[in-house]
């Protein structure tokens, strides 16, 4: 793997730890639901550290902050994807706890970096 500075930013470590949690949620899912919502939490999940990825690779400022609104999107969509997947009793409280708590530390932190 390569050695490049995003991989330092402490709002990327966590998205990464926020992909793997919801690999791990949605690896107990309905079969029914892996061309579904599962694909969807994964692919919202994944886009947060590749837009962070691709943002820091970016020269301009303006073209960073478009691609760290992107990541934020994407956090946004996956939030409204984990509300679905409890209200459909995928998930419960308990096991949303830890990327509740990781998606709201995120969002913090990219209000910080999109001024």
């Amino acid at each position: 793997m390569l050695t490049l500075n995003h991989k330092k930013l402490d709002i990327y470590k966590k998205s990464i730890e926020l992909v793997s949690e919801i690999y791990l949620l949605t690896a107990e899912f309905p079969g029914h639901e892996q061309y579904g919502l599962t694909s969807q939490l994964r692919r919202a999940a994944v886009s947060i550290p590749s837009n962070i990825a691709e943002g820091s690779s970016r020269r301009s400022y303006k073209e960073r902050m478009r691609f760290f609104q992107i990541s934020r999107s994407s956090l946004v969509e996956l939030d409204t994807q984990i509300e679905l997947s409890l209200k459909l009793k995928y998930i419960n409280l308990k096991e949303l706890k830890k990327c509740d708590r990781l998606a709201n530390d995120i969002f913090a932190m990219f209000s910080g970096l999109i001024k």
